[in-house]
């Protein structure tokens, strides 16, 4: 019995030592399988939310780019309405025709649109940029088509179709000269967004940009062209095959097919954001694919819990340094992209407000063309009259006034310019000077009283880059006219203390609600209806760049904005 007892102990033990050792590797098993779900489930959330996220942002910035370009281009009509050529040939001065031609076609070069064109009241082409081609728009008549009445109708008008001669998809963009009531002709211009499509296809999993109805306009993919897709405003298209014929050139537009994730055998849906473009009322729309973000950040999860079994105490040591290393990476990418995206929204930023204040600087010029125009006939009759010291005075107020159009066009060029500019010294004085050139007409229409800092002050010098200081300041006046209400106030004041200098401009609107004055600066945050909240946003980005800030301060009355700079 005692011999029996003694060699079944040894065993018993044996057995429930294996038992134990099953059990906890069992456990540790099924911890880990636990706990690498656990993994992949936060890997695939977190790439999901920063596909989603990155698509935002591009989509924003896309949508930014296009809209100043159509903004670019729809100065072109406007200031052509009010050109005195224009107006000589459609009175009658054929004289005028082949010099028109040539500075049509010149434009055409520089602002790398497809065409500009003028018509009469009855649609027929009088003046072509493409004079000279076998293709020229020269006697052809568009009478018939949706821009050309629109604008007879409205005075601005735009429409997107295939040109009636090349085929070629494009956006029409028309102005009516004369007025509502006596109409003379129409001017448009034809703009092709070849290149622009030919980046989104090397740049993006998908882009493709749609009217009111759900008719894709523009497309990375040329197949998706004129197919029908899906609006974020849910509004129902009225269906018309012959016009869908004539402007697009198919009767019955195809429901769009978009691509599949190229996530393998599991189900992933393309991620899509959609972006308002502002002034022709379309939508872009962005595809991003998850499926890269997916499988990098699964398989890390992966790795990381593949070390952590193995390595133990070695797989955190060796994890954190390639965590380390892979955010250093992702850091430096982040950051170049970010100084790449910043230049583009401040340009789009620019090109924007350029557009919001193109009528008052097309009102800037009209009154001194037309003072000109009276000058020099004046002039004429004085020298037929052999009265030359009365007519060499006209001719002087001629070219002053020439000089005054010079300032305001050359003052909008500089504004616009997107080459970055050197840090010097700059007299804040001229970048109040360059900003009122922009804003003049503005504050003219809402009757606002301007007040300047002293001629001593305005001398004050600092050291940036004017476009930059110029593009802080527009925005905050611009900021500053939306708030006052009509016979306001505007008050710009300079100080300088401790090697720093401030521009402050005070309003008398009714001032920053109390919730929106911790979120200020924030991206998207606005107290405007139709704004979108980037403007103080990038205002600020621009300051910080310069060594500054740009600060709101508490006013006994309305709203007030100091733009902080280090003195020269």
């Amino acid at each position: 019995m005692r011999s029996g007892f003694s060699l079944g102990q040894p065993g018993h033990g044996r057995l429930g030592r294996w038992y134990l050792i099953a059990l906890a590797g069992v456990a540790t098993v099924l911890l880990s399988a636990l706990a690498m779900l656990g993994l992949e489930r936060a890997a695939r959330v977190s790439a999901l939310e920063e596909t989603r996220a990155s698509a935002t942002s591009q989509a924003a910035i896309l949508a930014a780019g296009l809209e100043s370009e159509l903004n670019k281009f729809s100065l072109v009509p406007r200031v052509l309405a009010v050109d005195p050529e224009v107006a000589g040939l459609l009175g009658g001065q054929t004289g005028g025709r082949d010099v028109l031609n040539r500075r049509l076609a010149a434009l055409a070069r520089q602002t790398n649109a497809a065409a500009i064109y003028l018509m009469d009241a009855r649609g027929a082409t009088l003046a072509a940029s493409n004079w000279d081609r076998p293709d020229s728009f020269i006697g052809a008549n568009y009478g018939f088509r949706d821009y050309f009445r629109g604008a007879l109708a409205g005075g601005t008008a735009s429409e997107f179709a295939l040109g009636t001669v090349s085929r070629r998809p494009g956006l029409y963009l028309s102005e009516r000269v004369g007025p509502a009531d006596a109409p003379r002709g129409v001017v448009a211009v034809k703009v092709e967004f070849d290149s622009l499509e030919a980046k989104w296809r090397s740049a993006e999993d998908g882009v493709f940009v749609t009217d009111a109805g759900g008719i894709v306009l523009l497309a990375s993919d040329p197949q998706w062209r004129f197919r029908a897709a899906a609006s974020a405003t849910g509004a129902a298209r009225p269906r018309d095959p012959a016009r869908d014929a004539m402007q697009f050139g198919v009767a019955e537009p195809r429901p769009i097919e978009l691509p599949a994730s190229r996530g393998g055998a599991q189900p992933l849906t393309m991620i899509e954001k959609i972006q308002p473009i502002a002034p022709v009322g379309w939508e872009l729309h962005l595809l991003a694919d998850p499926a890269p973000r997916l499988s990098v950040a699964i398989a890390n999860a992966r790795l990381a819990g593949v070390i952590m079994l193995v390595l133990a105490g070695l797989a955190g040591a060796g994890a954190w340094l390639w965590q380390r290393q892979r955010l250093a990476r992702a850091a430096a990418d982040v950051a170049a992209q970010t100084a790449t995206l910043r230049e583009q929204l401040q340009q789009a930023n620019r090109l924007a407000t350029l557009g919001q204040i193109t009528a008052g600087l097309g009102h800037e010029i009209r009154q001194p063309l037309a003072a000109m125009r009276a000058y020099a006939e004046n002039g004429l009759r004085l020298l037929e009259g052999d009265r030359r010291a009365e007519a060499a005075t006209n001719f002087d107020r001629i070219a002053q006034l020439a000089g005054r159009i010079g300032e305001i066009t050359a003052e909008q060029l500089h504004f616009s310019r997107r080459s970055p500019e050197a840090p010097r010294e700059i007299r804040l004085g001229e970048v109040i000077d360059g900003s009122l050139l922009l804003l003049r007409d503005q504050l003219r229409q809402h009757s606002l009283t301007l007040e300047l800092p002293a001629a001593e002050a305005a001398a004050t010098t600092v050291r940036a880059r004017h476009v930059q200081l110029e593009q802080v300041l527009v925005n905050l006046l611009q900021n500053a006219v939306q708030a006052c209400p009509p016979e306001g106030k505007i008050t710009l004041a300079i100080t300088a203390a401790g090697g720093t200098v401030r521009l402050s401009v005070s309003d008398t609107g009714p001032g920053v609600p109390p919730a929106l004055v911790d979120t200020l600066f924030q991206p998207f945050v606005t107290a405007r209806e139709d704004g979108i909240g980037l403007g103080l946003a990038i205002a600020r980005d621009i300051m910080r760049q310069l060594g500054g800030d740009l600060i709101h301060e508490d006013s006994a009355a309305g709203a007030r904005f100091t733009m902080v700079m280090p003195a020269a």
